[in-house]
């Protein structure tokens, strides 16, 4: 298992939906250039897909919050589909007792039996507790492949970038320009699939999930304390990638795999590839990853 567990029970946002740069830091890119850039402004490139009232876009579009109480939470999601892409926003995280909250930012293709699904979920904790930040991907409607980190830092005293970069080769979430996963595409090989046919758009939603996201759901939330409110701003949709030419992805590679060995070492809660007791199996991605 991949260091501690109990925080939180993998699990994902299915049923929420109701109703950086154009040049990547050098070492964090995964070797990668952007096409073209889209500075976000949510008045312009996003709807309020649910929660009457409770998301609010405020300053000229440049700013957003979502809200959540015992009666609903909130949500948006973007305008526009994308095939391949980096996605980026900043996220100030509620404050104080968030426990049972989950807040997130993701990609999804439309809703069916068959989806693709690129997940970040911040999942709410008790006041002094780290938040435990949890990806998952879908892939033709099966998900399962959870990942946990504790963020090193205070997400609710300051906005933090959250990245999703989705090329034809590699899945990379990043906080901050730090890498913390990456999920590689192995071909069609051996029966591994990689969501790469499918347009998404991109949402974000705040809902209830006390019955799992604090401490296996042991912990609720407390609504005296509501409405809990997370703060958006800079989003940014990067809408085509292609990948570098071999001698800058060497110049960079030995970087991006030391940040990224570095911080799961130190931030890693759980991670469906070690989960034995889940997985008598374990996956072939999961070989597949560990041997790559």
């Amino acid at each position: 298992m991949g260091g501690k567990r109990g925080e939180a029970t993998p699990m994902s946002h299915r049923g929420a939906v109701m109703a950086s740069p154009s040049v990547f830091l050098l070492g964090l890119s995964s070797f990668l250039y952007i096409i073209s850039l889209s500075a976000g402004n949510f008045l312009k490139d996003v709807d309020i897909i649910f929660g009457d009232g409770r998301a609010k876009i405020i300053d000229d579009g440049d700013l957003l919050s979502l809200s959540l109480d015992k009666f609903s939470g909130s949500g948006f999601g973007s305008k526009k589909e994308y095939l391949i892409g980096r996605f980026d926003v900043d996220i100030k995280l509620i404050p104080g007792n968030s426990a049972g909250t989950v807040t997130t930012f993701y990609l999804t293709s439309p809703w069916k039996a068959n989806h693709d699904e690129i997940d970040f979920e911040f999942l709410g904790n008790l006041s002094g507790n780290p938040y435990v930040v949890q990806t998952n991907i879908y892939i033709n409607g099966e998900g399962n492949r959870e990942q946990q980190v504790f963020l090193w830092f205070d997400p609710t005293k300051d906005f933090h970038t959250y990245s999703i970069i989705w090329s034809p080769r590699r899945i990379v979430f990043m906080v901050d320009e730090i890498p913390i996963r990456e999920f590689k595409n192995h071909g069609s090989r051996d029966g591994l699939a990689y969501p790469n046919g499918k347009a998404m758009k991109v949402y974000a939603t705040m809902w209830n999930g006390e019955d799992w996201a604090t401490m296996g759901g042991r912990v609720k939330s407390d609504w005296s304390e509501a409405p809990f409110t997370a703060w958006y701003r800079n989003f940014k949709a990067e809408e085509e990638v292609k990948e570098k030419p071999f001698a800058e992805e060497a110049v960079e590679k030995e970087n991006y795999e030391k940040k990224l060995k570095k911080a799961r070492s130190k931030y890693l809660v759980y991670d469906y590839c070690a989960d034995e007791g889940r997985f008598p199996e374990l996956p072939l991605e999961c070989k597949k990853q560990s041997n790559s």
